[in-house]
């Protein structure tokens, strides 16, 4: 999947919770597209035209383009007549009867990365509830986007081939392991996290011989990755979202089933069986 495609479904799922939270019985967003001062509306939620799908959206014209310029919320009571926005998409507004619109900008590491939109028929004042709801939804947005793009530059340092005569290879190649390990249970998007783990099959070596058929549950080997790259137990539990018991847990369950009686006992069992770069 594209990075394009993964936002995409991110902003449908937000413009789904928008109107479920909001009450409101619109909804539309799009990403801003790549290299170019312009959104693109490509998901539309309880419209009952086409009338704004594909719609592209200059920085600084109408609603939306007011809030990819200023990188901020805005709102307006009545679309046709306000003097708050310039006109250059009226038409399409009105085919869909909209009159109270409010939009939220997606913002990844300062940047507008994609606009939500929420709308009544009616002309009537939107209310903080309401805009906050709005903002939450495209908070939700946000996050997905830094953990994909976290994701993705993870990927393509983990299939870079170190320098050679590097000797930090191996120690960089197992921090990218224990990276990608804890990026994807983050990871919304199923192809994306499943590319990340084949990715991190590809860093361990094959298994010896004496060790083939050791079994590990993949919270078990996520903790066992941060450890040989490491973390101490809370930086482990900081990266995988979980407490310092829980690591420990885990840890305690690896090493019972490595054989191992210390954390870098089972670490090196853990390479040998090649589950570990």
């Amino acid at each position: 999947m594209t990075v394009d495609a993964a936002g995409a479904v991110e902003i449908r799922r937000a413009l789904v919770r928008l109107r479920r939270t909001t009450g409101l019985p619109v909804a539309f967003g799009g990403l801003v597209e790549a290299g170019r001062p312009r959104m693109r509306i490509s998901e539309l939620s309880g419209t009952a035209t086409t009338s704004l799908l594909a719609l592209a959206v200059t920085s600084g014209n109408g609603l939306g383009g007011k809030t990819v310029a200023l990188a901020r919320p805005c709102a307006v009571a009545d679309y046709s007549v306000s003097r708050q926005i310039s006109h250059e998409y009226d038409a399409a507004v009105a085919a869909e009867g909209l009159r109270s619109v409010l939009a939220v900008p997606v913002v990844v590491r300062r940047r507008v990365r994609g606009v939500l939109y929420g709308a009544l028929r009616d002309a009537r004042p939107l209310g903080d509830r309401t805009m906050a709801a709005a903002v939450d939804a495209a908070r939700d947005v946000e996050q997905a986007l830094v953990v994909g793009d976290e994701a993705r530059d993870v990927l393509a340092a983990a299939r870079a081939e170190p320098p050679p005569g590097d000797s930090s290879g191996w120690e960089q190649v197992r921090e990218a392991h224990a990276a990608l390990r804890a990026l994807a249970p983050r990871i919304t998007d199923p192809a994306l996290r499943t590319e990340l783990l084949d990715a991190c099959a590809l860093l361990t070596p094959a298994p010896s011989s004496s060790r083939v058929g050791v079994a590990l549950a993949p919270r078990e080997l996520d903790v066992l990755a941060c450890v040989a790259a490491g973390a101490t137990n809370a930086v482990a539990a900081a990266r995988l979202g979980v407490s310092a018991e829980t690591v420990k847990a885990y840890l305690r369950s690896a090493m019972r089933k490595l054989g191992a009686g210390t954390r870098g006992e089972a670490v090196a069992a853990a390479r040998r069986a090649g589950l570990l770069p």
